[in-house]
């Protein structure tokens, strides 16, 4: 190996010391987690797990229904993360390989509403659900999280970077119709592209707090982070219970990542290295 080519010290105590600013809130939420109030706020803090853990886990699922609240953000982060992947690349098909008139227009019109802050969104959101029947329901939270301006943009830039015209038009002359196309070839070419989008989705979906806060009602109806607001009283919190319940909505994440951590890397290399 050339001595330029050798990585210097000082980078892997950079990485180091980034991968423990990455993971100490994870363990300073697992050790508030295992003590109490007290623990938590003395000072200096605490920094070896209590022994409380389980105790403080009994208390979530007995003071909220956490395993329904778990079910429920599964059900809305695993719809969304689908609806992501499928909808928004079809979208981006469209946009990218398809010629439409005003289609440069729409494009910009859909790159525009992301300078629009989501809490513009609520109020006319929220009007829309009601006029449904849709308030205190898992759709309301699924149906407008199934695609995203930032997901159109990914896939179609995407698309339009990986998927040469000349491979569209053999497959038309060939009597491939719009969908075979995009569904036998467009779509598995950006396959780890829409993967990673899915994720992406999943996790922003697992984390979302402010509307599922304004449209659920039902305790049977909350999510994952709705129950651990529901943790607390209006007076006081309980630290521990409340990172107690934090660290159990976390933890699907976490195993989430250890099985495709990998891959959601490779998906965003891949696209960050096409032409």
């Amino acid at each position: 190996m050339k001595k330029a080519d050798r990585v210097r010290w000082w980078t892997y105590l950079l990485l180091g010391a980034a991968t423990l600013a990455c993971v100490f809130p994870l363990y300073w939420m697992f050790v508030v987690a295992t003590t109490d109030t007290a623990t938590a706020t003395k000072l200096p803090p605490e920094i070896v797990p209590g022994g409380n853990f389980f105790h403080l886990a009994g208390l979530v699922f007995t003071t909220v229904p956490f395993v329904r609240s778990i079910v429920n953000s599964l059900v809305v982060a695993g719809s969304i993360g689908v609806g992501h992947a499928l909808l928004c690349s079809l979208a981006g098909f469209a946009f990218a390989k398809l010629r439409f008139p005003g289609r440069n227009a729409l494009f910009l019109v859909v790159v525009l509403t992301m300078t629009v802050p989501t809490q513009l969104a609520v109020i006319p959101q929220y009007m829309i659900i009601s006029s449904l029947g849709w308030v205190d329901t898992l759709q309301a939270l699924i149906v407008p999280g199934l695609a995203s301006a930032f997901g159109i943009f990914w896939m179609r830039q995407h698309l339009a970077t990986t998927i040469s015209d000349e491979i569209l038009q053999a497959a038309r002359i060939d009597g491939a119709g719009t969908w075979q196309i995009f569904w036998r070839i467009a779509f598995p070419l950006v396959r780890p592209a829409a993967f990673v989008l899915g994720l992406l989705g999943f996790v922003t979906a697992w984390n979302d707090f402010l509307w599922p806060f304004i449209v659920l009602k039902s305790p049977e109806m909350y999510t994952a982070q709705i129950a651990i607001k529901a943790l607390q009283n209006s007076y006081s919190i309980d630290l521990g219970l409340a990172m107690s319940g934090s660290f159990l909505a976390t933890l699907p994440l976490i195993v989430l990542f250890v099985f495709v951590g990998r891959r959601m890397v490779a998906g965003i290399m891949d696209g960050a290295f096409k032409g």
